[in-house]
């Protein structure tokens, strides 16, 4: 059996990701309680992104 070795890169991609979306929602936060919502966010940020694409795809 082959190991699959595309693992890490896609997982570096995501914790770019998950680190850029939780700087944005956080700055966005006026208060304790939104942080922590902003942080929850950034955990589930691919799951706002494919949503909003399937919206526009219609």
């Amino acid at each position: 059996m082959i190991p699959c070795t595309n693992r890490s890169s896609s997982g570096a991609v995501y914790g770019m990701g998950f680190i850029g979306a939780a700087v944005y929602f956080i700055q966005q936060a006026t208060s304790f309680g939104s942080g922590v919502v902003g942080f929850l966010k950034a955990i589930v940020w691919p799951a706002f992104m494919v949503y909003k694409l399937f919206q526009l795809l219609g």
